[in-house]
């Protein structure tokens, strides 16, 4: 089997143009259920390639799952990776409000999933696929547009079941000091510098023990390789840092704030709800909600994995990657 790639442009309503991977294996295994083509939609900082395509062993979710979709597509969000940036991107941070929220957001994954509907006529939907504040973003698109949704797959996202966190909402640094509650816009601004080796310190400050044993060195070099290589502009700076939108931490502020932002109960599609027990970003409250809630969906799975991290699908395959992709592959399978 082998897998091909072609890097495009997708075109949004207002007129951003967003850079998108698509993968599809050929010579694949025919399954029982008909294939559908799957999206994988990046979180807060490393673009979708950086996320889900390293081209080193172990560092391509998008590899990985291409046999079992129609097709897979790897999107950069309006300002991550290789994607147009918004204009307030180009200003000082502190001069626009934070860029890339929900509702931008959603203006992407509409013209993505439009675009791959469009190219595979036969398909009744799209499968989402979306990591930490991309689940968010996959989750309120499939509350959207249920009809366009068939599979939905949130991984160690939040939900806004909770007003406790220990990164995120009420008194931590996002937290405006003079308006308690609200995000700290003026602090933050519309945009963010990130180092790549910055891309490492949380993740590895919840791998217990051995980090080689657990995580593949290559992978971590290619990923930092990739988020400084996805901005042109990363080394005219000292030392190298890439620029990434601020609006996905406004929305996970008031998630963790305890606000939902949307409504799982509209979602139909047949979901799966994926959770490290080392995650420093979801909440098992956040799990709990969302089973509670998706009450309308085709069908509503949980992966709980004790021992696994926020990373967990770019780790090796004992810590959590093997019965990530294992579950994932039932679920696409699914009528």
């Amino acid at each position: 089997m082998s897998v091909s790639r072609h890097d495009h442009r997708v075109r949004t309503s207002d007129g951003f143009d967003l850079s998108v991977r698509s993968l599809r294996a050929h010579g694949a295994p025919a399954h029982d259920a008909a294939r559908v083509p799957l999206i994988l939609i990046h979180g807060a900082r490393a673009g979708g390639v950086a996320s889900f395509d390293l081209p080193v062993p172990g560092g391509s979710l998008a590899t990985d799952l291409a046999p079992f979709a129609s097709s897979v597509h790897v999107v950069d969000l309006r300002g991550y990776g290789r994607s147009a940036r918004p204009a307030a991107m180009a200003a000082p941070a502190e001069d626009h409000p934070p860029v890339a929220r929900l509702h931008e957001v959603l203006r992407d994954l509409d013209a993505v999933v439009t675009h791959v509907l469009a190219q595979e006529p036969d398909a009744t939907g799209v499968a989402l696929l979306g990591w930490a504040t991309g689940g968010h973003w996959a989750g309120a698109y499939a509350a959207l547009w249920p009809e366009r949704v068939s599979h939905l797959v949130i991984l160690n996202s939040l939900y806004g079941a909770s007003s406790g966190h220990e990164m995120l909402g009420p008194g931590s640094s996002m937290d405006d000091p003079e308006h308690p509650g609200q995000f700290n816009r003026a602090a933050i601004g519309a945009w963010r510098l990130s180092t790549g080796a910055s891309m490492l310190g949380n993740w590895e400050s919840h791998i217990p023990g051995d980090l080689d044993a657990r995580r593949d060195p290559l992978v971590a070099q290619a990923l930092v390789a990739e988020v400084l290589a996805a901005d042109p502009d990363a080394g005219t700076r000292a030392p190298a840092t890439f620029k990434h939108p601020s609006g996905a931490l406004e929305d996970s502020f008031y998630l963790a704030c305890g606000r939902q932002l949307w409504d799982a109960s509209a979602i139909e599609a047949h979901t799966l709800i994926v959770r490290g027990g080392r995650d420093f970003w979801s909440r098992a409250v956040d799990v709990d909600d969302l089973v509670r809630h998706l009450h309308n969906a085709r069908s509503v799975e949980t992966l709980v994995l004790p021992d696994a991290t926020h990373h967990l699908h770019l780790e090796r395959a004992p810590f959590g990657r093997h019965e990530l992709l294992e579950q994932v592959q039932v679920v696409l399978r699914r009528a």
